[in-house]
């Protein structure tokens, strides 16, 4: 099974191949850098809006270079306050290649008030970097992991929220 997704980062790159071969068998997922036209920073609603770009991005990228995928997928972590307190999440989009897409999302971890605004105008990793005296949380296991002392990482939160996107792909037209 052939897996585009829109990202170069190894932790959400592995995220999702543990997700896919909870399913599947031979997965291979390629990394391809693609824009998701929304700012580094995701918030609310931007953050679906960013992992669907990605899967749009990535699909014309494939049709332009000729690259067949039974898969095209997308996450992208923001912040939002949608459900009362800031909480960061990740969001999962998955579309098939008739072009049938499903989205899901990782459980969300608190973000303290007093960082909100620094979070927005660069981004959480950026702040967090700082905050933690340049521990360089951005790729891999990611800041999770350091915030929960290596219980959850990016890795477990991108499975999660990709294991969600799956839903409707692994209950065929039950879950459709």
């Amino acid at each position: 099974m052939k897996i585009l997704m829109g990202t170069k980062n190894p932790g959400k790159i592995e995220g999702a191949k543990k997700a896919f071969e909870a399913y599947f068998e031979n997965v291979e997922i390629e990394g391809i850098s693609v824009s998701s036209d929304v700012s580094d920073q995701p918030v609310n609603e931007d953050i679906f809006k960013g992992a669907k770009n990605r899967v749009k991005n990535l699909r014309k990228y494939a049709k332009e270079n000729n690259i067949d995928a039974d898969f095209f997928v997308a996450s992208e972590a923001g912040i939002t306050n949608l459900l009362g307190d800031w909480i960061d999440i990740n969001a999962a989009v998955i579309e098939s290649k008739e072009g049938y897409q499903s989205v899901g999302t990782s459980q969300g971890f608190p973000i303290p008030e007093k960082y909100i605004d620094e979070i927005i105008n660069t981004e959480l990793g950026k702040v967090m970097d700082k905050i933690f005296s340049g521990v360089k949380l951005g790729n891999g296991k990611g800041g999770i992991s350091y915030l929960t002392k290596d219980v959850i990482t990016r890795i477990n939160l991108t499975k999660d929220a990709f294991i969600m996107a799956l839903i409707p792909h692994i209950n065929g037209e039950i879950w459709k």
